[in-house]
Order: C-alpha cells, then structure tokens, then sequence
C-alpha cells in the first residue's frame, strides 16, 4: 500500500485539486504498470481510503453527478513527505517504493533529497562492507565452487547500489534536475503540477 499511497499522494497534490480519473491517467502515463505495484482499481480504492482516514478531503461536484474531486489535507501533506523521504533513505523497501520516490523527488528541496540519499548511501556502504566482510570466510572453506557464485552475485548487487546511488546523489548535488523552492515560492506547493514534473494528461 505504501507506494500508491505515496504515489496517490503526491499525484493529488501535484495537481492541487483533482478527480479519480485523471489521478489514474496521470500514473498510467507514466507507466507505473511496469515498474511500480499499482493496479489501476487500486488508485481508486486508495483515494478512498485516504480520504476516510483525513490525508484527502473529498468534494462531491454538484453538476457532475458522481464525481469526487480530491485535495490533500495538512496531515495528508505530512504523510506524503514522510513517504518520500523514506522511500529514498531506506535501501530494504522493494524496488515499486524506491521507483516512486524517484519519481516525486521533485517535490523536495534540493538539501532534503541530498540528506535522503546521503543516508541511503551511508546504509548501502554499511551493507556492502558487512556481505565483503561475511563472504571472505566463505571462499576458504573449501565448498563447492559453485557456491561462492551466490556471495559474488549480492557483492555485486550491493556495488551496483552503491554506484548507483553515489551517481545520483551527484547529479542531484550538481543541479541537474529541478527541484522544489528553484522557481520562486510556489515550485514544489500543492498545485504547482506543472512546474513540478512537466506535462502530463490533461483533465477530462
């Protein structure tokens, strides 16, 4: 659930004010049924929820029976940041987490994005100095050598992330994509969809 509610999140508040069908559109755009866990019926029912639960206010439109307009809430505001940032600091969330984070990472400061994947790499760093440090044990023990293949393949998982996200965090450091707060105060403020992530689907 943590995904497309930071993805559901964060889409209602890029557009400030929106409606189910659009919210959905907008995802699918991005093609977040190939990298990301999100059925496009569980956009619907994750607007619901979050809307019984105070992180969106739902407005039902007088002249167009049957549609609920949709706006994050100061608490929702709070959960989407929240989500955020732990969806870049914390290497363990599986990779849809990850995916949406990177996706909505415009919505943070500069500083901030730079401090979350500055903890990730630290944790990364952390990993990969534990499995090099476990490993070594292994290839002395004169098991069959087959085995040390499965060792080689997470070291090398866990180089990739490390070069991975020390690559990130320098085109980020570097100013190489925009971020929240660059284009005077509104970029990055619900409603600033536009200037936040670019052209998207436009609304029915």
């Amino acid at each position: 659930m943590s995904a497309t509610r930071l993805l559901v999140l964060g889409v209602v508040r890029g557009f400030g004010r929106t409606h189910g069908y659009r919210v959905r559109a907008e995802l699918l755009s991005w093609g977040i049924d190939d990298w990301a866990n999100v059925k496009p019926g569980s956009i619907y029912h994750a607007l619901r929820q979050l809307a019984k639960i105070g992180l969106l206010e739902a407005s039902e439109i007088a002249h167009w029976p049957g549609r609920v307009d949709y706006s994050v809430t100061a608490e929702g505001d709070a959960e989407f940041f929240r989500l955020l940032v732990d969806a870049l600091e914390r290497p363990e969330h599986r990779a849809d987490m990850l995916s949406a984070g990177l996706a909505l990472m415009p919505a943070l400061s500069r500083e901030r994005a730079v401090a979350a994947l500055s903890t990730r790499l630290a944790v990364l760093e952390a990993q990969r100095a534990v499995l090099r440090k476990e490993s070594a044990p292994v290839h002395a023990e004169g098991l069959p050598a087959h085995l040390g293949e499965l060792w080689t393949m997470r070291t090398r998982y866990a180089d990739l992330g490390v070069e991975w996200t020390q690559d990130l965090l320098a085109r980020v450091r570097s100013g190489e994509y925009e971020m929240a707060g660059e284009h005077g105060p509104t970029f990055g403020t619900p409603g600033s969809w536009r200037a936040l992530i670019g052209p998207g689907t436009a609304g029915r």
